[in-house]
């Protein structure tokens, strides 16, 4: 598209295909929507009260629904048109919330007396919290955690499939006791089980507030003292599926929003470890890549096919980090009973979600498109003997040797040694022929210990 050419943000730009899906949600037309949506379920919750002279017959009730049901792209022009220029009777606002007051207004049907009831008692705060977090549990629950759940289910099909492929594995970047490939894919998949599930318990505590300009509804009650407008208000905000905040100031004190980016901070901290492992197992050459037609992995090797997704990954998913920290700590102070620093803050929630779904998508990609070596990986085994030295001198001791460590120490540590060097060694101790064939059993690409049979543990992991 040759406006994504000239996008400022790479975001809309570069990758907008990509992060097309957070629109609904994450732009400047669904908060106008959203703030439609809930000026106008507020005015039918007034209309519901008994206290009130407002009356909404069945007809007009739908008729505004639709306000917000039906909200298009001239709508959202219009709305914008009365913030800025002003509209027939309406003169420019230079506010947003007003403007969605006077967008409501201008729809009202002929005849209706809704018009004085229309952002009554409210705040703008009122509104835009709620507004905020309606689109922050639907970006979440209808994109984020279903495109989270698809790099989930790809890991865990992997750790399936190559459960049985035996990898040498590295502590500290040395040769290290041999694992399976799918039990290290099955340990990622896990992780982000438990992550997305934190993401998942955080998007359905997101808490709303209506409480006025300093939190304490003093107009409505100045207006209607006899009428509960702490319970209208729980009512109000529960009905919107969100939980009730009940002390306030003006703002809304963004504990719930903290939490939640704090939650998508570890599902991008635990794939940012896979990028990385994914990265250092294509460079030993343990996976293998996929070449693409047509695709160009240097500009001046020919040969090259590089894990350009994973690195992609960990380019957008370390900067979502360090937007979200940055959200989190931001949205969290307010000076007093209210600044609006944090209004154009919050307008940034939607690219710290885009960087995250870049970083999910890329990761599932490059997923997709590598295959285990698995003849690499049982070379490797093959001349690294040394790695069964752990289960050497734990037999050993076992069978009471004392100094069963330093012998293999002795015979392994900063050597090079092949599977005979540890035959003679044990044709040399002193143990029964039981213990004996044991030790002479032993093999890297064998010896893996339930490194398969934890791959079948998955399940019962994504279900804790």
């Amino acid at each position: 598209m040759a406006d994504a050419l000239y996008a400022v943000s790479p975001l809309d730009g570069r990758y907008g295909t990509r992060t097309a899906p957070l629109s609904p949600y994450a732009s400047e037309a669904a908060l106008m929507r959203a703030r439609v949506r809930v000026e106008v379920e507020y005015l039918i919750a007034l209309a519901d009260l008994e206290a009130t002279a407002l009356e909404l017959e069945l007809d007009e009730r739908n008729h505004l629904r639709k306000l917000y049901g039906s909200f298009a792209e001239e709508d959202a022009q219009l709305v914008k048109k009365l913030e800025v220029e002003g509209h027939e009777e309406f003169e420019a606002t230079n506010h947003d919330v007003k403007a969605v007051e006077y967008y409501i207004r201008h729809n009202l049907p002929e005849g209706s007396e809704a018009s004085p009831w229309i952002h009554f008692g409210l705040t703008s705060e009122d509104v835009n919290n709620l507004a905020h977090r309606l689109l922050v549990r639907d970006m979440v629950t209808e994109v984020m955690l279903p495109t989270l759940y698809g790099v989930q289910d790809t890991l865990a099909e992997m750790a399936r499939e190559y459960r049985d492929v035996p990898m040498l594995a590295r502590t500290h970047g040395q040769p290290a006791t041999p694992t399976t490939f799918g039990k290290e894919m099955a340990v990622y998949a896990a992780r982000l089980g438990r992550a997305t599930g934190r993401i998942n318990a955080a998007s359905e505590r997101l808490r709303g507030k209506l409480g006025g300009a300093s939190g304490t509804y003093a107009a409505h009650v100045a207006a209607y003292p006899e009428v509960d407008w702490r319970a209208f208000a729980e009512r109000f905000v529960e009905g919107l599926g969100l939980e009730f905040e009940p002390l306030t100031t003006q703002v809304n004190p963004c504990d719930d929003l903290a939490a939640l980016f704090d939650a998508f901070r570890g599902a991008n901290s635990v794939l940012l470890d896979l990028d990385l492992d994914i990265w250092l197992y294509v460079s030993d050459r343990y996976l293998g890549q996929e070449a693409v037609a047509g695709e160009t992995g240097s500009s001046t090797m020919p040969h090259k096919v590089n894990p350009i997704d994973f690195e992609n990954s960990e380019g957008n998913l370390s900067k979502a980090n360090a937007d979200l920290a940055f959200l989190g700590e931001y949205v969290t102070t307010s000076r007093l009973q209210r600044d609006l620093s944090d209004s154009t803050v919050k307008r940034n929630i939607g690219s710290a979600f885009a960087h995250c779904l870049i970083g999910y998508t890329k990761t599932r990609d490059g997923l997709e498109k590598v295959v285990p070596n698995e003849e690499v990986m049982r070379d490797e085994l093959y001349v690294t003997p040394e790695v069964i030295g752990e289960a050497v001198q734990t037999i050993l001791r076992r069978e009471g040797m004392e100094d069963a460590y330093e012998q293999v120490k002795a015979l392994t540590r900063g050597q090079s040694v092949a599977i005979e060097d540890f035959r003679s060694l044990f044709d040399q101790l002193e143990v029964d022929d039981e213990t004996r064939a044991q030790l002479r059993a032993l093999a890297p690409e064998t010896y893996t210990g339930v490194a398969s049979e934890l791959v079948d543990a998955l399940g019962a992991e994504f279900d804790a």
